[in-house]
């Protein structure tokens, strides 16, 4: 509960403290040193992919469904960049109605179809669906969705917290699964008969995928190329990621609540006088995939929140073709407060590079917080 209120802003600090006290910060552990994980067995990792063939088409059709009003940014950005980029797939971004679909914590996106015009152009239904992170995990038109994609033999994979999405449409039971660290014990309580598998940033079952937090997606999508058109395009697109390793080891136990993320959290949200808006110049041709993890990682500080900007209200395009709106019309923004543009880098390294600038702006601490929301074991930061 204490942790459900941190997340939820500024104005919880008071709440939990006059609730738990001082006390409750030290009945929480440490945090854990992460440990290096031995490599996935070479026939789990076949059976995986195996498991992620396309079923129907040679070259298949994903589709990647978001709410409109709230889905998590890079839980939707990432998986449609990174399959856009390897070109070995027809990858379509829907949203459940039309207009813009409204990322959370950044980003404003304008989806290429709604969920109903998809089904009208192909009736026999996609390949894979991507289910991203929603406010809601029982969005009503995305659990009747889903379920009929499953029933045409879709692969369904959901990133991050779209596991309580994928669970809630009743397409978990009975399997093995993973998901964010925070939402492990609630998927537990409301989905009995999942099987959650811990030390895995990815599972495969039986038509569904779940991974663990948010930056697991990038090596759930490697892994998807990777079953798509074998391993030589799956290692190119890492290379332009800018990832050495993708398979599917994860150490677990370096993910959780502990004292120091905490305390900085509520360090954070009680400096609520000292909040920060900090501006990315929208450009077309962004590599969509660095700017979801940038624009992401800043606004989850709980002392910055990152907008974009243009001259003009008009979409621009990013490098894949999605069509994203900027936050704010201005001709520029205060030297202090405007963060590079992360065009021009691996995605993995503005990642890399934003949580080293996270650490020299607020300190360590909130860089290590950033890192555990994002469940990112790569941090260049010490835990």
């Amino acid at each position: 509960m204490q942790m459900r209120l941190l997340l939820r802003g500024g104005l919880a600090v008071a709440a939990v403290l006059a609730a738990a006290g001082a006390a409750w910060i030290l009945t929480l552990p440490p945090a854990v040193p992460a440990r290096a994980m031995p490599p996935i067995a070479r026939d789990e990792a076949a059976a995986t992919l195996d498991a992620l063939r396309p079923p129907k088409r040679r070259r298949p059709l994903v589709a990647v469904v978001g709410v409109n009003a709230g889905t998590e940014t890079t839980d939707y950005l990432m998986p449609y960049g990174i399959l856009k980029r390897a070109a070995v797939a027809d990858v379509v971004a829907l949203a459940t109605g039309p207009g813009p679909v409204t990322l959370y914590p950044a980003l404003t996106v304008e989806a290429e179809a709604t969920v109903a015009e998809f089904d009208a152009r192909h009736p026999e239904g996609a390949d894979h669906v991507i289910v991203p992170a929603m406010h809601r995990d029982d969005d009503p038109v995305v659990l009747e969705w889903l379920r009929g994609q499953a029933a045409k033999g879709a692969i369904i994979i959901g990133i991050c917290a779209g596991a309580k999405v994928v669970a809630a449409a009743g397409l978990l039971d009975g399997r093995r699964a993973t998901t964010h660290w925070y939402y492990v014990p609630e998927l537990r309580e409301r989905h009995s008969m999942v099987e959650l598998v811990a030390d895995r940033r990815l599972v495969v079952d039986r038509g569904v995928a779940t991974t663990t937090g948010i930056s697991a997606s990038m090596p759930m999508m490697l892994t998807l190329v990777e079953a798509i058109a074998g391993r030589g395009k799956a290692e190119a697109v890492a290379r332009e990621l800018g990832v050495a390793q993708w398979d599917a080891r994860h150490d677990s136990d370096a993910f959780r609540f502990t004292r120091p993320f905490a305390l900085a959290a509520i360090g954070n949200m009680a400096a609520f006088w000292n909040r920060e808006q900090l501006g990315i110049a929208l450009k077309p041709g962004m590599d969509e995939v660095a700017l979801a993890l940038v624009a992401d990682a800043w606004s989850r500080t709980y002392r910055s929140r990152a907008l974009t900007f243009a001259a003009s209200s008009e979409a621009r395009q990013s490098r894949n073709g999605l069509r994203i709106r900027p936050d704010r019309v201005a001709a520029g923004w205060p030297a202090a407060q405007r963060l590079a543009s992360p065009d021009g880098q691996p995605p993995a390294a503005a990642l890399d590079e934003t949580l080293a600038a996270i650490a020299d702006r607020y300190g360590r601490r909130t860089a290590d917080l950033v890192a555990m929301q994002l469940e990112y074991p790569g941090t260049p930061t010490a835990r």
